[in-house]
């Protein structure tokens, strides 16, 4: 009699070390969305959007990439962070400027606090501190410190 093979699934839990904030580098007002951002990202050839959650403009916060799955956000940095984009974060004429609104703060920083409990000793980061860039149009380091005390 023919044995047939067993298969076992399951997740391999990724190392969480670096929570990284990104703005869409959107002009100030104009409500893309986190299916926008998957286009556009597909579009350059990833398998899918590189962050793992996005920040509308009202504050809501839709998923991105599966948590358990390395993002595209930070070269050199994704096998071990989570990428969270918002909305916005440049100006009518694109140059960078902190477009969060009031409701996207909030927003964020529930997010933020949520993801240093679920990823005990996780520092947050902002695009710009690995990279050449004005990203996420603030600093995250400064703003966020207190909820990685």
């Amino acid at each position: 009699m023919e044995q047939t093979p067993r298969f076992y699934f399951f997740y391999i839990m990724r190392k969480i070390t670096k929570i990284i904030v990104h703005c869409a580098d959107t002009p100030e007002g104009r409500n893309d969305t986190a299916e926008d951002i998957r286009r556009w990202h597909k579009a350059r050839g990833f398998n899918d959007i590189g962050y793992h959650y996005v920040v509308d403009l009202d504050g809501t916060i839709e998923p991105g990439r599966d948590v358990t799955i390395a993002g595209a956000h930070a070269t050199g940095h994704n096998a071990d962070s989570i990428g969270i984009c918002y909305i916005g974060g440049a100006d009518t004429d694109m140059k960078p400027k902190d477009t969060r609104t009031e409701e996207q703060k909030t927003a964020l920083r529930l997010l933020l606090k949520y993801l240093v409990q679920k990823y005990p000793g996780a520092k947050i980061y902002g695009h710009r501190d690995f990279a050449n860039k004005s990203c996420p149009s603030f600093d995250a380091i400064t703003e966020y410190k207190e909820l990685c005390e």
